[in-house]
């Protein structure tokens, strides 16, 4: 193994999915992060090559970086304590964005890790590993990024504690638009603003919309998705962090959109469309609401079926 070399990619992630926070996310086509990672020699030194549009924000120091971080877990539970690592992360997602950057970085760098060791595991057992990057990177280790970036598709989290991820397959047809606008929204932020006691009124309903969203997708009964996209939780107190929302998604729903909401914790906004074609006239929609508030923004299309971390 030393001085081979593995490379990977891992997709961005849209996590929440509006009604479920921390539990449900899927995988975005396209974006991501690219990790490669060789054994450092006798040394046990870890050390952080960065690059990409982003890769001078991000820390090289071993205990603050989510890809190394995630990546040392891994090595001492598979019996490595003790080896170096060299890690270069072509950090291509913005910080703070609501599309899983620290996610994409740890689930790369978790792939490519265990494809140089000989496979001890399988993609699913390397998510506790990418969670602890994401406590590096908010506090919470939570799994609705890195379980969709490492298996693809989308993911729900029925359970933390045993970890219990189901999987289930999208109508081929559902695509999602996300706009991703130029200001950055700290996830730890994002959590903070959050309130601590919930109406039980509220989580019925919330509790309610969950089902219907799901029946949704399973049935392919695209008026039931757009029904049930009401999130009483957690987006009525963080709008107020995402400048021109309200309009955003208000364009979007005008549109055509089956429904929208943020992106994980934010700025990020995501819209469920029917068909690759009118994601793209509702990305365009809400691109140039967000014009309007004065920002800046950028566009991704995916299908809700996309692959999650690779080989390269």
């Amino acid at each position: 193994m030393n001085g081979r070399s593995v490379t990977a990619f891992a997709p961005a992630s849209v996590a929440n999915v509006g009604l479920g926070f921390d539990f449900m996310g899927f995988a975005l086509s396209g974006a991501g992060d690219r990790v490669t990672v060789s054994l450092n020699g006798s040394t046990g030194d870890t050390t952080i090559i960065m690059s990409g549009e982003y890769g001078s924000l991000i820390p090289v120091e071993p205990a603050k970086n989510t890809a190394s971080v995630a990546a040392i877990a891994f090595l001492k539970a598979k019996g490595y304590e003790g080896k170096g690592l060299k890690i270069e992360l072509e950090k291509n997602l913005p910080l703070g964005s609501g599309m899983g950057s620290s996610a994409s970085s740890s689930a790369a760098a978790l792939f490519a890790l265990n494809e140089l060791l000989g496979n001890p595991s399988t993609t699913g057992e390397l998510i506790p590993f990418a969670m602890e990057g994401e406590r590096i990177a908010c506090g919470t280790a939570h799994a609705d990024n890195v379980a969709p970036s490492l298996l693809g598709g989308f993911v729900i989290i029925r359970s933390y504690d045993p970890l219990d991820i189901v999987r289930i397959k999208c109508p081929d047809e559902l695509y999602c638009a996300v706009i991703h606008p130029h200001i950055q929204v700290r996830t730890a932020d994002a959590r903070r603003i959050l309130k601590r006691e919930i109406p039980l009124g509220d989580v019925t309903k919330q509790c309610a919309n969950v089902a219907v969203f799901i029946t949704g997708i399973l049935r392919e009964d695209y008026d039931l998705i757009g029904r049930s996209m009401d999130d009483l939780l957690a987006e009525p107190k963080r709008i107020q962090l995402i400048p021109g929302f309200d309009n955003a998604k208000k364009a979007a729903i005008g549109t055509g959109a089956i429904g929208c909401g943020i992106s994980g914790s934010g700025p990020s906004i995501f819209a469920l469309c029917r068909g690759e074609a009118l994601s793209f006239k509702v990305a365009e929609a809400m691109k140039g609401s967000l014009m309007d508030s004065g920002l800046e923004s950028d566009i991704f299309i995916s299908s809700l079926n996309a692959q999650g971390a690779y080989l390269i």
